[in-house]
């Protein structure tokens, strides 16, 4: 007997996003304005996982992830899987990496910087020691590390 219970039901057609840190779907689903759309999503929030303890899985009937998407998602979780969903197989498998800048995703926490008094878009530069993330305004060189949560990231 199979003792594997499923915590989240299978859809049809869309995308799964898996092994998504603990704590982080919330800011996935703001970055893709999920929120306010009409699809139907299942958020799975402190799920176990083998590969590490806890995670989070982002299940999207009804819609694909652009490359542009999956760089973004890479930067809140890197390592993430997104599955691609047609007629209830996965028919492509991609793991998000972390890019090594990022443009118009994030406010810069720096309140003098010119991202927030003129019309320009924030670009970071990213770089990964081991477990550490930092990343670093390209306008006024502020540095800051993850985790990176939903208030970080500009509105969709």
């Amino acid at each position: 007997m199979n003792n594997k219970t499923l915590s989240v039901t299978p859809i049809k057609q869309g995308c799964v996003i898996d092994h998504i840190p603990a704590g982080q779907a919330i800011a996935i689903l703001s970055l893709l304005g999920i929120v306010k759309s009409n699809f139907q999503v299942t958020v799975g929030i402190n799920l176990p996982s083998n590969r590490s303890g806890l995670k989070d899985i982002i299940k999207i009937e009804g819609r694909d992830l652009s490359d542009q998407e999956i760089n973004e998602i890479g930067v809140l979780a890197p390592g993430a899987t997104i599955n691609s969903i047609k007629n209830s197989g996965v028919v492509h498998k991609t793991v998000a990496s972390l890019p090594k800048s990022i443009s118009g995703l994030l406010h810069c926490p720096n309140e003098r910087c010119i991202t927030h008094s003129e019309a320009t878009k924030s670009l970071f530069h990213i770089e990964a020691t081991g477990p550490k993330v930092e990343l670093t305004c390209h306008y006024c060189e502020i540095a800051f590390s993850k985790p990176l949560q939903a208030s970080f990231l500009l509105a969709k």
